[in-house]
C-alpha cells in the first residue's frame, strides 16, 4: 500500500535501497518529538548499578591518571541514570596499607614529640590536623624516595602500617587526621570537575569484613596453604594467558590486595540489591579484576546473576607518546594539569569584551569544558596526547567550539522572541539544509 511518507522508494542495484522522506513525514515527526516533556528514549530493563569510579590515593595528589576514572565514570553515571537506572557512585578511596604507614612515619621522623606517637596515652586525642593537604604533598613522595634507600625505614613504616590496621588508638587518630585532611583536598579538585560521588567510602570500610570473607574461602575449601600463604586458585583450563592465584592471606598474617577489595564487594552485596557493579581504572588493572571477579562468583560472595565489569581506559600522553609528566619526569598533578588549560584559555580571551571580574571565572569554566570534552572525544581504551592549545581552540572538534555554537543559536532564538517570531511548531521546509537538521535530530 502506497505511504505519503515517503515521496521515492528504489532499488538502486543489488541490496542497495533507496528511500526518501516526505517533508510531510519529516515536520510531524520532529514536531511530535519537540512536544515530549522527557525524551524519545525506548528505556531498557531498570538496573541498580554501582559505579566504582574514583579509585584516589589518601595523602598523595590527584594526579593526571585520575582524571579519565572520574570522567568516564561521571558520564557513564549520568547516562546511567538518564536510562531510568539506579545508580550509585563510589569513589573507593584507597586509605588502608603501607602509603599511610609511610606517611605516618614520616610525620613521626619531623615531629616525634606528638601526642600520637606516645602509646602509654589513651587520649583525648586534638581536633585539628597536625598536618595541611601543602604537608601531605611534600610528604608522600618523600616517604616513598626513603622506602626505597632504606630497608630500616621501610620496616618502621609496616610496623605503623600495622598498628593503624590493629587500632592502636593514637597511630588510628592520627590516620583519621591525614584521611580527612586528604578527603577535603580530593573532594575539592572533584568539585571542580563536577563529579560528585554518592559513597565516600575507602578500603579501610571493607576491613572489618575482611576475616569473613577469608572465612568464606576456608568453608567452601577453595583456599589452600602455600609457604605460609593462603591462596585462591582462579585458573581456568581455557585461560589463553597464565592467571596466577589470589594471595588471600599472607604469609606474616595479614591480607592481600584482592581480598580487601573481595571484602568491598562482600560490603556491597550485603548492603545494596545490586544488578551491576562497574569498576574504571587503567587497562593495567586488567589482570587484578580478573582474578578478583572470579574469587568473588567462586566463593557465591557475589550472585552468579550479578555482572561484574571492568571498563578499563587509555592514557593521557605527552607529545613524545609516553604517559603525560612535569617537565622533571614527575607524575603531574591533576590541578596542574587544569592550571595548564586554564592559563592556555586565559591566554585566548578578549580581555575588552569579557569584564575584568568575570574574566578569571569564564576562563575556568571553558578549561574544565575543554578538559572534559576532548578526555571524553577519543574511543575510551585508546591513549590521547594532551595538548592544552588545541583543547582551548575555537576550530575543530573541541568544547570552545561548541560553546560559542549553542551561544550563537540561542542568541538567534532570544532575537526571534523579541521580533515575536512563533517557532513551537515546525510547518514548512524551505531548504536542504533544514531537511539535513531535521533527519539528523531523528
Amino acid at each position: 500500500s502506497k505511504s505519503d511518507n515517503f515521496v521515492n522508494v528504489n532499488i538502486a542495484g543489488p541490496g542497495f535501497i533507496n528511500i526518501t522522506f516526505s517533508d510531510k513525514f519529516l515536520i510531524n515527526s520532529l514536531n511530535k518529538i519537540a512536544k515530549l516533556k522527557e525524551n524519545n528514549i525506548d528505556y531498557p530493563e531498570k538496573r541498580k548499578i554501582l559505579i566504582d569510579y574514583g579509585g584516589a590515593n589518601v595523602a598523595k595528589e590527584l594526579h593526571v591518571g585520575h582524571l579519565r576514572s572520574a570522567n568516564i565514570g561521571e558520564a557513564l553515571k549520568r547516562l546511567s541514570k538518564l536510562l531510568k537506572n539506579t545508580v550509585i557512585g563510589d569513589v573507593h578511596l584507597g586509605d588502608w596499607g603501607l602509603p599511610l604507614g609511610l606517611v605516618l612515619k614520616q610525620i613521626k621522623e619531623e615531629q616525634p614529640n606528638l601526642i600520637y606517637f606516645d602509646e602509654t596515652y589513651k587520649g583525648p586525642y586534638p581536633n585539628v590536623s597536625p598536618v595541611t593537604p601543602k604537608d601531605l604533598a611534600r610528604i608522600y613522595p618523600l616517604a616513598s624516595k626513603k622506602k626505597s634507600e632504606d630497608p630500616d625505614y621501610l620496616a618502621d613504616a609496616q610496623e605503623i602500617t600495622n598498628k593503624i590496621q590493629t587500632g592502636v588508638p593514637g597511630y588510628r587518630a592520627l590516620w583519621k587526621h591525614v584521611v580527612e585532611t586528604s578527603k577535603a583536598d580530593i573532594k575539592e579538585v572533584y568539585d571542580e570537575l563536577n563529579t560528585n560521588f554518592d559513597l565516600w567510602l575507602g578500603e579501610s570500610d571493607a576491613a572489618v569484613s575482611v576475616p569473613k570473607v577469608v572465612d568464606i574461602f576456608k568453608k567452601k575449601d577453595i583456599a589452600k596453604l602455600d609457604d605460609g600463604a593462603l591462596i585462591v586458585d582462579v585458573k581456568k583450563e581455557n585461560d589463553k594467558i597464565e592467571i596466577p592465584p589470589i594471595l588471600l592471606v599472607k604469609s606474616n598474617g595479614t591480607a592481600g590486595y584482592q581480598t580487601t577489595e573481595i571484602a568491598t564487594l562482600y560490603n556491597r552485596m550485603c548492603d545494596y540489591d545490586l544488578t551491576d557493579v562497574w569498576y574504571l581504572t587503567d587497562s593495567r588493572q586488567s589482570l587484578h579484576f580478573l582474578q578478583t571477579f572470579r574469587a568473588a562468583k567462586m566463593s557465591d560472595i557475589v550472585p552468579a546473576d550479578v555482572n561484574l565489569e571492568h571498563l578499563p581506559f587509555g592514557t593521557i600522553n605527552g607529545k613524545d607518546g609516553k604517559p603525560f609528566k612535569t617537565r622533571d619526569g614527575n607524575v603531574m598533578s591533576l590541578r596542574n594539569l587544569i592550571d595548564i588549560v586554564y592559563q592556555a584559555t586565559l591566554k585566548k580571551m578578549n580581555k575588552d569584551i569579557v569584564g575584568k571580574n568575570d574574566l578569571e571565572k569564564t576562563a575556568r569554566v571553558i578549561a574544565i569544558d575543554s578538559i572534559k570534552y576532548a578526555d571524553l572525544l577519543p574511543f575510551r581504551t585508546t591513549d590521547y596526547i594532551f595538548e592544552p592549545e588545541k583543547f582551548s581552540d575555537l576550530e575543530g572538534k573541541t568544547a570552545p567550539y561548541i560553546l560559542y555554537s549553542t551561544i550563537r543559536v540561542r542568541s538567534l532564538l532570544n532575537k526571534a522572541r523579541g521580533n515575536n517570531i512563533n517557532f513551537s511548531e515546525y510547518v514548512n521546509l524551505t531548504t536542504e539544509t533544514e531537511k539535513q537538521i531535521i533527519i539528523k535530530l531523528l
